[in-house]
């Protein structure tokens, strides 16, 4: 497989900051969102390259673990995960003498890529590993079971509030001796999936040894990052762009949601950093038709320019006001 340079996908440095990666996103993010792209035949692919982009390098820990590749990551071609420098307890290996021990996923939403370096976890059970040291069964022991498997799938927000039905194709080895296993994993994301929630498939990990039973499958959710919302819980955060003029005489205003556009009343002499509420616009909480909020965030935005008339305009003003904003 390729190396994935996620910088170059965002157009940053790699000594970018968490605010330069985060604006970067949300650019090219609004531009290649499958709602608003101009080709829409490559805008899905493009932006969850972006959004796989982002999942990285805008969570510290992730970012961490992509730099530690090497100083040379820039100029690696082909990816081994097993021998490329820092690709050391790269997902996909088992864990706790478990080397060797691979398992591979198709439709989770990530590029094989990512799932080599971040998905297909697995951990101990019991305080051992099913196959013994160096993944051999131990001689005369009673039934084993198999690893638990914890591996990332991503969830848009639009199968956040409705759910969805998923197929992922799981790739494992077999028990010493056995042929590995592909199987087709077909699962329901219920309404209402929160970011790091879980979903337990019983059986899809790791084959047990001597009778024991097959471990288990942990998908662990991650929510496509959205360039208009923010999610917090339940609740959604929305970047409401006002003119002066508006912030000032107040009006009325569109506003983007999940379930359509919405009309906002802005109040006189709103001013940035006002949070105003929008109830039963956030996602679904599960518990009926509850549903969290979306707040639209205030931000008064100047023109990037004018014209010859504004500016006169915009002058008449400065000499008529009695306004400082300094006291």
């Amino acid at each position: 497989m390729r190396f994935r340079d996620y910088y170059e996908v965002l157009g940053v440095g790699r000594e970018a900051s968490e605010d330069e990666i985060r604006k970067a996103f949300r650019g090219l993010a609004r531009k290649h969102h499958p709602d608003v792209a101009e080709d829409k035949s490559t805008a899905e692919e493009k932006f969850k390259e972006i959004n796989e982009a982002y999942q990285v390098l805008g969570d510290t820990e992730k970012r961490r673990k992509y730099d530690a590749l090497g100083e040379n990551w820039r100029h690696m071609g082909d990816f081994d995960p097993g021998t490329s420098p820092g690709a050391t307890g790269s997902a996909g290996r088992g864990s706790g003498g478990g080397e060797g021990t691979e398992f591979h996923f198709e439709g989770s939403g990530f590029s094989d890529f990512f799932e080599n370096l971040f998905g297909g976890r697995a951990r101990q059970q019991g305080g051992f590993h099913p196959f013994g040291p160096g993944g051999q069964g131990r001689p005369g022991s009673g039934p084993l079971p198999g690893h638990d498997i914890e591996a990332d799938i991503l969830v848009t927000l639009h199968e956040a509030v409705h759910g969805s039905e998923r197929v992922i194709t799981l790739q494992s080895p077999g028990a010493p001796g056995e042929a590995p296993r592909s199987r087709k994993v077909r699962f329901r994301i219920p309404s209402g999936v929160l970011e790091g929630q879980r979903i337990r498939l019983a059986g899809y990990g790791g084959p047990g040894r001597n009778g024991g039973r097959d471990g288990d499958l942990f998908l662990d959710a991650r929510l496509e990052r959205h360039p208009d919302f923010r999610v917090q819980g339940h609740d959604l955060f929305y970047e409401l762009l006002l003119a002066p003029w508006e912030a000032v005489l107040g009006g009325v205003v569109p506003v983007r949601s999940l379930y359509g556009e919405v009309r906002l009343k802005i109040p006189p002499d709103t001013a940035s950093g006002t949070r105003m509420r929008i109830r039963d616009k956030g996602l679904p909480t599960g518990d009926g038709d509850l549903k969290g909020d979306l707040y639209a965030v205030v931000e008064v935005v100047t023109p990037e320019s004018v014209t010859d008339e504004e500016r006169r305009l915009w002058s008449d003003l400065a000499a008529r006001s009695n306004f400082d904003p300094r006291k």
